[in-house]
């Protein structure tokens, strides 16, 4: 194998024991080198943490290891959505009581996460090359220059004797890009040798689509709310922190003069790339409905964000694959077809756990930062150039 320039990373085997620290001073890398990286992922649906161990060399090789479902407590879960609705009167980033009490929760829990994934697959710390660490999204604005994903990489590095990359978005956005949605380099590993052009559609709290074209070209873009109103809608309602089964949304009725509305917004006409804030969008529209009617408004409306993010892509998609937890819900896939006149089919039809794909995208996205490799391009952030990203932090 050949060397080149690179980041920081472990050059033998896998992990911390490997660690030749004079080759980090030096700076390069064996071209295929195959490594094992945990991604943790903690989106704006607010439900909890997701970790994934896989084995890539962050390039054509994934092969998925094992994964971890951790849910956020309720005081957890308000404890963020405090942080998150001081954040956003801020002008810049800047510490503030609420956010400094989120991150520390936010990074601790993500320790956690780490240490029960390593015990359920039966591995030591020094066994994983790099731990992908997102955080969690409180504010994003790259409208002012800026994005905010609470998580302290340096304590988590020290904590788990790890080497950690974490705040992927903050290079995109400070070189002009959107910081979103990164998963698009990911989304291109998982489909490669699929006949194209194909799409793959992720349903967090927001909705995001990568486009890939038969000669590989990729373009990505936010299309809208996914899950977070229905979320939000749904507790405000019920108490329940989702819509279980779509069973809510499926026995009401569409409000076509509010989802009109909502869709007359100018996000939506918007070109390419684009990027939102989970609060961009409110339930206000909705209140008034009756709690049924409300859900299904809401769900029609991110299934026909999700129409009108197809009706901007280069050609329509042979396929439309979908990861994400919205994928579980059949009344808002039932709808996604109806209004896209393409079937969804869950990331499953080409194997893996869809609840994975986000947390096993930052784990790739951080071998590539090891690498030097681009996780953003013009096509998918904006960025000018392809560009890698994130910060890394020694043990």
């Amino acid at each position: 194998m050949l060397a080149q320039p690179f980041v920081p990373g472990a050059v033998e085997g896998h992990g911390a024991a490997y660690l030749d620290f004079a080759r980090y001073e030096r700076g390069y890398w064996l071209v295929g080198e195959m490594l094992l990286a945990v991604g943790l992922m903690s989106g704006t649906s607010l439900d909890g943490i997701d970790a994934a161990l896989i084995e890539t060399d962050g390039e054509g090789h994934v092969r998925p290891l094992a994964f971890r479902y951790e849910p956020w407590s309720d005081s957890a879960r308000r404890t963020l959505r405090t942080a998150a609705e001081r954040a956003l009167l801020l002008d810049r980033p800047r510490p503030t009581t609420e956010t400094q009490i989120a991150e520390t929760l936010v990074t601790r829990g993500h320790i956690l996460a780490v240490r029960k994934l390593l015990v359920d697959a039966g591995l030591k710390p020094d066994a994983i090359d790099v731990v992908g660490f997102h955080g969690q999204t409180i504010a994003h604005r790259p409208d002012r220059g800026w994005t905010w994903q609470l998580g302290d990489g340096a304590a988590m590095a020290q904590a788990l004797g790890i080497v950690v990359v974490n705040d992927f978005r903050s290079d995109d956005v400070a070189a002009g890009g959107q910081g979103a949605p990164l998963l698009p380099v990911y989304h291109q590993a998982l489909a490669a040798g699929l006949e194209g052009p194909v799409a793959l559609l992720n349903l967090g709290g927001v909705a995001n689509i990568t486009w890939i074209g038969e000669d590989g070209a990729l373009l990505a873009f936010d299309t809208g709310p996914a899950n977070a109103l229905i979320d939000d809608w749904v507790a405000s309602q019920t108490g329940a922190s989702f819509d279980a089964d779509g069973a809510l949304a499926g026995t009401g009725q569409v409000d076509e003069a509010v989802l009109r509305s909502m869709l007359d917004h100018p996000f939506f006409d918007a070109m390419p790339p684009k990027s939102l804030d989970r609060a961009d969008f409110t339930i206000e529209p909705v209140k008034g409905l009756a709690a049924a009617d409300g859900a299904a408004t809401l769900t029609a409306f991110t299934a026909c964000a999700v129409m009108r993010g197809l009706e901007m892509l280069p050609e329509k998609p042979r396929r439309l694959i979908v990861a994400g937890g919205g994928r579980l819900n059949p009344t808002l896939m039932a709808m996604i077809g109806d209004a896209c006149a393409v079937t969804p089919e869950p990331i499953e039809a080409l194997a893996g756990n869809g609840d994975a794909t986000e947390a096993e995208g930052f784990a790739y996205m951080a071998v590539r930062r090891l690498k030097g490799l681009p996780i953003s391009f013009p096509g998918t952030t904006g960025v000018p150039q392809p560009m890698t990203g994130g910060v890394l932090h020694q043990p």
